[in-house]
């Protein structure tokens, strides 16, 4: 029997948080060259973070070495928990969820900075928004799938699929969601650009939103939060 709830999953890493300016902050400490957004999106994998054709070799002589990953990780950590950012816009988001009655709202994601919750926890206090004052915070390990994730929350609250959203920026977000009856609110200002999500994955172009504002407010339409 379902409960009267809905549920809410974020996405950390391209949703909400600005993750590509963290990491090209990252890379610079590091000096090495991540290249642009655009050409970003495009890669896929392990060559996000390698750089493109232009930056690869730099790169892969400079992140040769578990210490030298590690201490990549280590600036990339230090740099979430102080400096980085929500989009703008998001923190209000957040805060709006986690204030309706009847919603179970958290975070799902695959960030990989070092102790990644203490990570979150820091970045998002610095907006004001509470960790604690979330349903779940889940971390999950990058070669785990989403889907098991997105059925368990849905299970453990009791919540009609019909009553169900996830929100993401990359191509598995989407098929979890999916996969388990939620609906998908998709982004491509994330990990995944328009032509990508689009053309490639299949997924609906009434489904993205390509900006955190557009994000923002198909939110707060959807679950009739008011304006805003």
């Amino acid at each position: 029997m379902y409960s009267k709830d809905r549920l809410i999953i974020l996405d950390a890493d391209g949703t909400t948080i600005d993750a590509f300016t963290a990491i090209e902050r990252t890379f610079a400490h590091h000096h090495m060259d991540i290249g642009d957004l655009e050409r970003f999106q495009k890669r896929r994998n392990l060559f996000k973070y390698l750089g493109g054709l232009k930056e690869f070799p730099t790169n892969l002589k400079r992140q040769l070495g578990t210490q030298k990953r590690s201490k990549l990780i280590a600036t990339l950590t230090e740099i979430y928990r102080e400096e980085a950012s929500l989009y703008d816009g998001i923190d209000l988001l957040i805060r709006r969820l986690i204030a309706e009655k009847g919603l179970r709202v958290g975070v799902v994601t695959r960030n990989i900075t070092n102790e990644p919750r203490k990570t979150l926890e820091r970045l998002f206090h610095r907006h004001d928004v509470e960790v604690k004052d979330l349903d779940f915070l889940v971390h999950l390990p990058l070669k785990k799938e989403k889907v098991q994730c997105f059925r368990q929350l849905r299970e453990r609250f009791s919540v009609n699929p019909a009553r169900a959203y996830a929100c993401g920026d990359e191509k598995k977000d989407f098929l979890a969601a999916r996969a388990t009856g939620m609906h998908p609110f998709m982004v491509s200002y994330g990990f995944e650009d328009f032509e990508r999500l689009t053309e490639r994955i299949g997924v609906p172009t009434e489904l993205i939103s390509r900006d955190p504002a557009e994000f923002r407010a198909r939110v707060i339409h959807a679950l009739d939060l008011g304006t805003g």
